[in-house]
């Protein structure tokens, strides 16, 4: 696959914030404060978003970016980066090694790009719109399953369901698959993409918490939705992800 400028910027990004991270990460005392929607920030959080705006800016100039901490700087541009410098905050303070960077590109509001470096793990994933889905440098593809009975699920946290008003709908789709598990985050996401599970079921993201990977999914043959089958936008909140095969079936447990 041959990169495009913008993805060479993404990865570099990316790499660069990886060094930050990880070296936070390896402090087991590492404070957290908790913002206004009771999610943790650290200082690797703000950090690792700085390296990762301040990289892309040298190439980009004039370009948008809207980070999960340092909110929306907005230029009279067709391009818009979406971060999430470390996905999974909460594992991070607790020394669990699933967490990731996320970074994705819009162009006049269609993503176009996203990468997902999980720094701990030592994998990186990649899509570009139109050009397939990258595992480090191999190819990716999502599974074939195409009966529900057979098909294994990753949700993430079921209190959000149940806030929702969804958990009853979840809870009979989980009775009909082969294997219900709950990895959340980033994780799912990179299961899915890579064949290894076949649905992926959110609710309560944020735009920068599935940007990144909404390109990466698509990319590798799946399909993303809200939870009623929508397209996905900087708004939406409630997920849905398959490898496409099962999808219209699983938009049907929640109608």
């Amino acid at each position: 696959m041959r990169k495009s400028k913008f993805l060479q910027a993404a990865i570099r990004a990316a790499k660069k914030s990886e060094k930050v991270i990880l070296k936070y990460y390896s402090n087991n005392s590492i404070k957290f404060n908790t913002k206004k929607d009771n999610s943790p920030v650290t200082i690797a959080d703000v950090k690792a978003e700085k390296i990762i705006i301040d990289e892309i800016k040298k190439n980009f100039p004039n370009h948008s970016f809207l980070g999960e901490e340092s909110g929306q700087s907005k230029n009279n541009s067709e391009y818009q980066w979406i971060i999430d410098p470390i996905d999974g905050t909460t594992n991070f303070t607790r020394g669990i090694p699933f967490f990731s960077t996320e970074i994705a590109l819009m162009k006049n509001g269609k993503f176009i790009l996203g990468v997902s470096n999980a720094p701990a793990l030592q994998e990186m994933l990649y899509a570009e719109k139109g050009k397939g889905a990258y595992k480090d440098s191999q190819k990716i593809s999502v599974s074939n399953i195409k009966n529900i009975k057979e098909a294994y699920s990753s949700t993430g946290s079921l209190k959000y369901f149940v806030r929702n008003k969804q958990d009853k709908n979840l809870s009979h789709l989980n009775n009909d698959i082969r294997r219900h598990r709950i990895f959340g985050d980033f994780w799912n996401y990179h299961l899915l993409a890579c064949g290894k599970v076949d649905i992926v079921i959110e609710a309560n993201t944020k735009i920068w918490d599935i940007a990144a990977l909404l390109v990466i999914v698509e990319e590798s043959g799946g399909k993303v939705t809200d939870i009623t089958g929508k397209s996905i936008d900087i708004n939406s909140t409630d997920i849905i992800a398959t490898n496409g095969k099962l999808h219209s079936k699983v938009l049907s447990y929640f109608k």
